[in-house]
């Protein structure tokens, strides 16, 4: 009983830790999980492996619920996020910040109950076609890569500079993952730029004030809604157990199957990205149990607490994560309508400039506690913002920017495999 009631806490605590890792801008989840994993020779003195796993786990789903509220209200984005800001600054700036905190709210919620009820399915089916897919992964990532191209550009001109910032995008996150700071240090600058500070600069040329928000308590999950839902838990599914995918390739898959995409259904997107988010948390954990194989930096740290990963702590962490994403949903909802509330009324340039400080200031101090390059790091940040400007004159989607991620692991897979 008493080892039941140290698992249930451990829950409780990692909602909590990761619901404040969450609101934060520019905190990822790995770092609240590297300083964990690295007190874990003092902490398992007095705690079990699987309180430490189970406290890693329900972090991990409640900082993937909680992390669109910043990115929705404030533009402040990160690797999961990034594709979530311009249609939730679109639907914030159109009074419907509450009805957006609710389709990621429902979507992270409802995916990770479609991934748990597909879990029997996706045990017996996926270990099979691992060994198969893993040389062929770089085929993939290039397929899908131009797909994405073909897709979301109308013309000649339109694919052309697509392909132009998919490239440049791809070589800057190549240089940046091989510099000697760390590999979130670089994303989360990178990412700032490209998605962050550009939009935000942008978005600056407006006179305008926050506008009152539309008092939304009821969601209608209409047919697309759930299908949305469906799609992202699919996709978050596949993302957590293939390597080298990462949000982009997700989101297109989430675009095919619920008939969203970033252009024309800001409600969909939303819930089906949300969905994918949390779904590829909970599947990346799930992945140690079923091909021995860590999909994220959670679940490579619980790897290294639990070494032997069985079907009694699979069991677990379906509890604590079904209790976190239950709990984060309320939390999502009661915060997230706050904060919208709370930015009512306030002078939009105001918030916009606090927000680019903010970010700004978050990048220097990490910069300077992980002893990084610092005239390197903003040098790289000047360069993203500048070509994450480019998307807006150019009439493009800012999607084509994943090229950070999608390139670099092209070059990686394919060296490893050709």
């Amino acid at each position: 009983m008493r080892d039941i009631f140290d698992l249930v806490l451990a829950c409780f605590v990692g909602i909590f830790c990761g619901a404040i890792t969450g609101l934060i801008p520019g905190i990822h989840v790995n770092t609240a999980g590297a300083i964990t994993f690295a007190s874990s020779v003092f902490l398992l003195n007095k705690l079990s492996p699987e309180f430490l796993a189970i406290f890693l786990g329900s972090m991990a789903i409640s900082h993937a619920l909680l992390e669109f509220i910043p990115s929705i209200l404030l533009g402040v984005p990160d690797e999961s996020t990034a594709l979530s800001v311009l249609p939730g600054h679109r639907m914030v700036l159109q009074g419907r910040a509450r009805e957006a905190i609710r389709l990621v709210a429902f979507g992270g919620f409802g995916a990770i109950l479609i991934t748990t009820l597909s879990l029997p399915f996706f045990i017996k089916i996926l270990p099979i076609f691992y060994s198969f897919l893993k040389p062929y992964i770089w085929i993939l990532l290039v397929l899908g890569s131009l797909y994405m191209l073909i897709r979301l550009n109308k013309g000649v001109k339109n694919f052309f500079w697509s392909s132009v910032l998919f490239l440049f995008s791809g070589i800057i996150g190549w240089v940046m993952l091989n510099a000697p700071q760390s590999s979130n240090l670089s994303l989360m600058c990178l990412f700032t730029g490209f998605f962050g500070v550009s939009t935000l600069i942008f978005s600056m040329n407006e006179n305008t004030v926050l506008p009152s928000q539309i008092k939304l308590s009821e969601l209608e999950l209409d047919l697309s809604l759930l299908r949305a839902i469906i799609s992202g838990g699919l996709s978050g599914t596949i993302l957590g157990f293939l390597p080298g995918f990462g949000p982009a390739q997700g989101t297109i898959i989430a675009q095919e199957i619920s008939g969203a995409g970033i252009e024309n259904s800001s409600e969909q997107f939303l819930t089906s990205i949300s969905g994918l988010n949390t779904a590829d948390t909970l599947f990346s954990l799930i992945a140690i149990f079923l091909i021995g194989n860590p999909r994220s930096g959670i679940a490579v740290y619980i790897s290294q607490i639990i070494h032997d990963f069985s079907l009694n702590h699979l069991i677990f962490f379906i509890f604590a994560s079904l209790t976190s994403v239950s709990l984060s949903l309320i939390l999502c909802l009661k915060i997230g309508d706050w904060l919208s509330d709370s930015l009512q009324g306030i002078d939009y340039k105001k918030i916009t400039a606090v927000a680019i400080i903010l970010m700004l200031s978050i990048i220097i101090i990490f910069t300077l506690l992980e002893k990084a390059n610092l005239p390197f790091m903003i040098l790289a940040l000047i360069t993203s913002t500048a070509l994450g400007l480019i998307p807006h004159y150019l009439g493009v989607s800012k999607t084509h920017l994943m090229g950070v991620l999608i390139v670099p692991a092209i070059v990686v897979y394919y060296g490893m495999f050709v």
